[in-house]
């Protein structure tokens, strides 16, 4: 499957935010006042919740927003079309879940499967799920890390963008699982920066499990 990126303008870009949105800021200061060097643009912010830290940074930049409360729909599939179509009316070329905490369903992706971006806090495919730090620790490697892949059908298990390798030392144990956590965080930005401008200004390619950069139409 080949992307449309890149084209002329930059990339059009809705990021999903469900807490404090560190990741949503990494990604504002990296794009700063020059979206067309970056190749990106954001175009808007939706969460799962509202009074989140997350939304007051979209705020802060000037950016569009809009919140799709779980709660506030009869079924997860009538959610799932809702945040579909709010997502959909900023016409995004690229979606980022930058800690979005919802799983998203078959509408969903079916509109932005192969567009729709995700960070994950274990070198995927091992240890997907909620708690890749914790399974980490618990099952003693010696490294470990972040993983940015594209979204599909399963739990963490869409096609590899890029990885970052984080050391686990002596200290990490488990219950001191948040500052290994805080050190794959710093490196989780740094490669979702690096993965978006990549996507955006080279284009990409998926072939089967793998995710080509800069391949487009060849």
């Amino acid at each position: 499957m080949a992307s449309p990126l890149p084209s002329a303008a930059p990339a059009r870009v809705v990021v999903l935010v469900s807490g404090s949105g560190t990741n949503l800021q990494a990604l504002l200061d990296a794009i700063g006042d020059d979206p067309e060097g970056f190749g990106a643009r954001i175009v808007a912010v939706g969460a799962d919740r509202d009074g989140i830290t997350g939304l007051e940074r979209a705020e802060r930049a000037g950016l569009p927003t809009f919140t799709c409360r779980v709660r506030d729909h009869a079924t997860r599939e009538e959610w799932d079309t809702a945040l579909a179509e709010a997502t959909a009316a900023h016409r995004p070329d690229l979606v980022v879940s930058a800690g979005f905490m919802k799983i998203v369903g078959k509408e969903f992706l079916a509109r932005f499967g192969g567009r729709f971006v995700n960070t994950h806090p274990a070198l995927l495919p091992s240890f997907p799920g909620a708690h890749g730090v914790r399974d980490a620790l618990a099952y003693g490697v010696k490294v470990t890390g972040c993983t940015v892949h594209f979204v599909d059908d399963g739990v963490d298990t869409g096609p590899i963008i890029a990885q970052g390798v984080v050391e686990v030392t002596e200290e990490d144990t488990p219950e001191g699982e948040a500052a290994l956590h805080e050190r794959i965080k710093e490196v989780e930005r740094k490669l979702l920066v690096e993965a978006v401008g990549r996507l955006a200004r080279d284009g990409y390619r998926i072939e089967g499990r793998k995710v080509h950069l800069g391949h487009v139409g060849e």
